[in-house]
């Protein structure tokens, strides 16, 4: 038996919310671990369902954000770490329980991410060509799980959100085929399904105002660079009262927003007198609407299939407080994608607060608690969340770093505090996880295995002049990581 004394952290989700933290504890606790009596040794070991790292940056971004590349290239940094392990395809709840988790780590981090759509909620919503953007993205991003065909058949569609997800799925709606495959990783089943893609006029539906969207500046320019795509407006949709203008104004991030939505209305109006075209003065074959203040409340269907969605406008105040008008719109479509949000992911054994949509933890802090809220809520020691699962699913990528921060300091100050130096699993031995696995037939796939399936994409990617081209089957990665 190899008995340690280095603190040993389990952490389940190897997304940029697992990464970070682990990253994070390992800094933090090499300037304060002596100052609080925890020493400056730490074994991290990372547990991801899927057979490959970076969940959210991976499988949850549209391919064409080109940010994406630093971001995974950094989190590919942390994790050839000699103190993080990485176990992929180990899925918690399933390959290993909370108790067997207890028994071998100090504590235990729950950094799981997001899955499953929020439910849209209106008349029609279960037509045929009613789609949540969740499970378009695991298309379109080559989820192991996913389905590998997606009905492009429509010639209108429609998608309903204020946020860069809906700014994802609208994109990829009225991509070109050929000018996405030279710059992304996407397979070749995506690349087939674009190419078919007989969407012509496609409608975003927002229901607040221009000052009250959610997308980021990076989107919006992202938009506007859409090969044979003509971008339409409604110009009351930008007169905005001195209210909403100065309201905006406060908030950095949405004054930089606003600004960049008014500079795609001057791009709207120039398309439209220089007599219909792209951003680059081309003839568009594709029309993008976008529409604010506009409330779907309705998809419409014929035969059990959609036809249209009834849309009711609104005005936004310049707190955001949306009033609904009493004015229908109906706008023919085949196909009707939302992206009104996701619901993060449960943990089997941790209780789960339905209102906010995350696992339940106290006050924000991360720290676990036995039930949602209320006076019966009980911290549960050695167990902590974060990211997505501790907030719910808001914010970007970003705001995982400081979630991490926050998270990690009350771990160091708990661990502290602990007996023993925060050295309270029973199970001290390191190969001790790697046996229980090994007696249940589970191959966990290690940051070599993973490099393994990352050098085969690269290959695959230069025989196409491309950087990277996604494997997508879930088997071939796991014989590609344990050759």
């Amino acid at each position: 038996m190899s008995e340690t004394n280095e603190l040993r952290i389990a952490v389940i989700g190897a997304g940029p919310a697992g990464v970070y933290s682990s990253d994070i504890f390992l800094r933090q606790l090499g300037k304060l671990g002596e100052e609080l009596g925890l020493g400056t040794k730490a074994r991290i070991d990372l547990f991801e369902k899927l057979p490959v790292p970076f969940g959210l940056v991976r499988y949850g971004v549209a391919p064409d954000h080109p940010s994406i590349k630093f971001i995974a290239s950094a989190l590919e940094k942390t994790l050839d770490n000699p103190d993080i392990h990485l176990y992929c395809d180990v899925e918690f709840g399933k390959d290993v329980t909370l108790d067997e988790l207890l028994e071998r780590y100090d504590a235990v981090l729950f950094a799981t991410g997001a899955v499953e759509d929020k439910p849209l909620g209106l008349p029609g919503a279960d037509l045929d060509g009613v789609y949540g953007a969740a499970k378009f993205v695991e298309w379109y991003d080559g989820y192991p799980t996913g389905v590998r065909e997606w009905p492009l058949d429509a010639e209108e569609v429609a998608v309903i959100g204020g946020g860069n997800v809906a700014m994802d799925v609208a994109r990829e709606l009225m991509r070109n085929a050929d000018d996405l495959k030279e710059r992304t990783d996407i397979p070749d089943n995506v690349y087939e399904g674009i190419k078919a893609n007989k969407a012509k006029t496609l409608h975003l539906f927002i229901r607040r105002g221009v000052a009250q969207a959610k997308f980021s500046v990076q989107e919006l320019r992202e938009m506007e660079k859409l090969p044979g795509v003509q971008l339409i407006i409604n110009e009351d949709d930008f007169d905005l009262d001195d209210d909403t203008i100065e309201e905006a104004g406060k908030d950095k991030l949405t004054r930089q927003m606003v600004e960049e939505l008014f500079a795609i209305r001057e791009m709207a109006e120039d398309m439209e007198d220089d007599g219909d075209t792209d951003f680059e003065g081309n003839p568009a074959d594709r029309k993008y609407y976008i529409h604010f203040n506009s409330a779907p409340v309705e998809v419409l269907g014929a035969d059990g299939k959609v036809k249209a969605i009834r849309v009711e406008k609104t005005t936004t105040s310049a707190d955001g407080k949306m009033t609904r008008t009493g004015e229908f719109e109906e706008y023919p479509v085949q196909a009707v994608y939302h992206a009104i949000g996701y619901k993060p992911a449960s943990a089997p054994g941790i209780a789960y607060d339905d209102r906010r949509a995350h696992l339940a933890n106290a006050n924000g802090d991360g720290r676990i608690t036995t039930e949602a809220s209320g006076e019966g809520a009980q911290v549960r020691e050695r167990l902590y969340a974060t990211g997505w699962a501790k907030r719910g699913p808001v914010g970007l990528i970003g705001s995982t770093k400081s979630d991490a921060l926050l998270i990690v300091t009350n771990m160091l100050e708990d661990l502290s505090k602990a007996a023993e130096g925060g050295r309270v699993a029973a199970d001290r031995d390191p190969e001790s996880i790697d046996r229980l696995l090994a007696s249940r037939g589970v191959k966990p796939i290690d940051f070599a295995g993973w490099k393994k399936v990352d050098a085969f994409e690269r290959a695959e990617g230069a025989k196409e002049g491309r950087e990277h081209k996604k494997v997508i089957d879930p088997e071939q990665m796991r014989a590609l990581a344990h050759a």
